[in-house]
């Protein structure tokens, strides 16, 4: 039995061998930058700053309403005459005019504020009529 040599080298020895040019290096950094871009903004949940910006504008505005909504709740259910108010709203039918008697009330007023929010109004009257 003989036993044949192949002449072919190695993936070892073609590693060790290997000798990339500087264009080759460059073109190579370049395509792994890029790659990189692609799953990081694609796949990997990346955002600029404009819309990480923005997406923290949205947020502190949703969380302000929830807040200042839960305290109109809270302050309009504390009141002496709360059932009797509660059942003047339930006789309202308008979200217009809901909003306007939330405001009248004074329930929606943050404190160190002056004006009411019609958001945090509008969306007290909607929690209090559920």
């Amino acid at each position: 039995m003989t036993i044949q040599h192949s002449t072919k080298p190695s993936i070892g020895q073609r590693w060790e061998a290997y000798r990339p040019t500087k264009t080759a290096l460059f073109w190579a950094c370049i395509v792994s930058i890029i790659a990189t871009m692609v799953v990081g903004f694609g796949w990997g949940g990346w955002v600029t700053g404009a819309s990480s910006r923005s997406a923290a504008e949205a947020s502190g505005k949703t969380s302000y309403s929830e807040l200042a909504t839960a305290i109109c709740v809270d302050r309009f259910n504390l009141a002496p005459d709360a059932e009797a108010r509660r059942a003047e709203l339930g006789a309202i039918t308008g979200n217009t005019q809901m909003r306007t008697f939330v405001e009248a009330g004074g329930w929606a007023m943050m404190p160190g504020q002056t004006t009411t929010d019609r958001t945090v109004a509008t969306d007290c009257a909607t929690a209090l009529k559920v």
